[in-house]
């Protein structure tokens, strides 16, 4: 049953940050690369004032996935680093962080560039 509860915050969280999103969209003249900042921004922003935490530790992936998932990400690590290296932690932590993810999208970008091949509308 824990698995169960589990899965159902996640959906819940994740669905949450889904339907703002939509919200977003449908009714602000916003552009989906404005929201997707907007999104990351409000996760740095929550993750450093202590908010996002308790989101993760309830929604798992639901609320680590999502692009606030990634600004929380981001002001953990810059968190992080300033504690252990001072002001150059606030250029170097965020970085750190989010390493693992960034190189796979780029991997994953460079191996897609590589099979799939563009073409003219």
């Amino acid at each position: 049953m824990g698995n169960f509860t589990e899965y159902l915050w996640a959906f819940l969280i994740g669905g949450a940050f889904c339907l703002i999103g939509q919200l977003l969209i449908d009714y602000t003249k916003l552009t989906p690369a404005r929201i997707l900042t907007v999104y990351v921004v409000a996760g740095v922003i929550l993750g450093a004032i202590g908010v996002y935490a308790p989101l993760v530790e309830i929604g798992g992936a639901g609320a680590t996935v999502p692009l606030t998932g990634f600004g929380n990400l981001l002001a953990e690590g810059v968190r992080k680093a300033v504690d252990e290296k001072g002001i150059l932690g606030a250029f170097t932590g965020g970085f750190s962080s989010a390493a693992a993810g960034i190189c796979a999208a780029i991997i994953c970008g460079f191996i897609v560039a590589l099979v799939f091949k563009p073409k003219e509308k």
